[in-house]
């Protein structure tokens, strides 16, 4: 799955009942995945990756199948863990460039270990 970039939005998804937004301090285990299209997972700041651990566990333990973005302080440095981690798409912060956060993603096309899409690691492939 690749994940897909933007700018900051502007638009107020809260109104919008298929998109659930989750603090960074609560166990998505706890929340009602029921009806929801979109997952908001929040970085208050570029050193909290709380929000990886979330994606992981909505992905592999809850099995969501929906749209997980990341929002807040976003930089490019993130984009590649938070493809393996499960997020499938994210808004950068406002001094980000986007094609500099392309061209991350394109950096390295495959990893030994496995990670939130490819389970099983480089060597059990084959």
């Amino acid at each position: 799955m690749e994940l897909l970039l933007a700018s900051p939005n502007t638009s107020d998804a809260s109104a919008d009942p298929q998109v659930l937004r989750i603090a960074n301090d609560v166990d998505p285990a706890t929340c009602s995945l029921q009806g929801v299209t979109r997952v908001e997972l929040h970085f208050p700041k570029f050193a909290d990756g709380r929000a990886f651990s979330q994606a992981v566990i909505l992905r592999r333990r809850l099995g969501f199948q929906g749209d997980i973005r990341a929002t807040g302080d976003v930089l490019i440095d993130q984009v590649q863990q938070m493809s393996r981690t499960g997020f499938s798409s994210a808004e950068l912060r406002a001094d980000q460039s986007l094609d500099k956060a392309r061209a991350q993603l394109q950096r390295f096309p495959d990893f030994y270990q496995g990670d939130a899409h490819q389970a099983r690691p480089r060597f059990a492939r084959t």
